[in-house]
């Protein structure tokens, strides 16, 4: 008596959308909402779906198992408003929502930071996979999503074993646009995001990345002290203003202690573009300013900035967290120069 040979990999709803050429959302109209599908579209999709084996969605899909919900997670590691309020978080999430969509997946923020459920909350919630917003290696929401052995993308970093990484080369770009800004300065500062999950406000000098958290800090300050290092300039004496967030308000503030510690500051290498616009607007004499993201703050100001698309970024996560191979980002980015760093 033969052996039974070993079971093939389950058809998907998206094979069947590949093979009849339409989205998977059409193919599952054509089974749970067949009245907004046309009839010719219907019959494509079920010829592909016979063709192919697929006998329709599984019943238990509709239940809240690990494997089933169709929702994609996406934990911030924020209050929720964050998801709103930032831009570039904005941009982030509009990439994997627009994954979602196509996919006929639901997608379900999971905001942490709140509390002593954050590990709960993340294990509990009912999703195939999870996106985590750059974190640091310690993080427990990090540990959680781990352990519930669905797929795990990270944005930004950390990498870590059984985890997909997607990001830019944030330490190249941080030295090319440090070259730029502290070209010619005598006093450069640093305007930071936080170092670690404590979230606080303060300035140092010659921070060393290494003692750094949060892999993308860790990593833009260590471009930005291979510029000085470029340029000759003592990176222990190069003053670093650590924010809480990159608003604003918080850079207004970390700058005037700045200005209060270096009077005779002239550049200043922000870790975002509103971090940057604070600068220029607590800038007492001329200032050489850089920013990061090329958001609509840094066109209207004309700040030299390093460009990378977020939306594309969120896009590769969602991509990757369904399963499919995604191309890697770490060079996806370039300088732009503008007024702010004019000689």
């Amino acid at each position: 008596m033969q052996s039974p040979r070993p079971t093939s990999r389950r058809v998907t709803m998206t094979d069947v959308a590949r093979a009849a050429g339409v989205s998977p959302m059409t193919v599952s109209y054509t089974y749970n909402r067949p009245a907004r599908v046309s009839p010719d579209t219907r019959a494509r999709v079920l010829r592909a779906a016979a063709t192919l084996g697929y006998a329709g969605p599984d019943p238990s899909a509709r239940s809240l198992r690990y494997g089933a919900t169709r929702t994609l997670g996406v934990v911030l590691g924020e209050h929720l408003t964050y998801a709103f309020d930032d831009p570039q978080a904005v941009r982030f999430l509009a990439g994997v929502a627009e994954v979602c969509a196509e996919r006929g997946y639901g997608l379900l923020i999971v905001p942490t930071g709140a509390g002593d459920d954050d590990h709960d909350r993340v294990v509990a919630a009912a999703v195939d996979a999870y996106v985590v917003w750059t974190t640091t290696d310690d993080d427990p929401v990090l540990a959680a999503a781990c352990s519930t052995r669905r797929p795990v993308v990270i944005h930004g970093g950390p990498e870590r074993a059984g985890t997909t990484m997607v990001g830019i080369d944030n330490r190249a770009a941080a030295r090319a646009v440090g070259v730029e800004v502290f070209a010619g300065a005598r006093r450069p500062v640093v305007l930071s995001f936080p170092l670690d999950r404590n979230r606080e406000m303060f300035v140092g000098s010659g921070i060393d990345p290494d003692s750094v958290a949060y892999p993308v800090t860790r990593d833009r300050l260590a471009g930005y002290r291979d510029a000085a290092r470029d340029l000759g300039i003592d990176w222990s004496r190069v003053p670093v203003g650590v924010c809480r967030t990159s608003d604003e308000d918080d850079a207004r503030t970390v700058m005037r202690h700045l200005v209060a510690a270096a009077p005779d500051l002239d550049a200043v290498a922000a870790m975002s573009d509103q971090l940057a616009l604070g600068a220029l607007r607590e800038a007492t004499g001329p200032l050489r300013v850089s920013g990061w993201d090329d958001s609509d703050v840094a066109r209207q100001h004309d700040l030299t900035t390093v460009a990378q698309s977020l939306r594309e970024q969120g896009a590769a996560c969602a991509t990757a967290a369904l399963g499919d191979p995604v191309p890697d980002h770490r060079d996806a980015w370039r300088l732009v120069r503008r007024g702010s760093t004019a000689a």
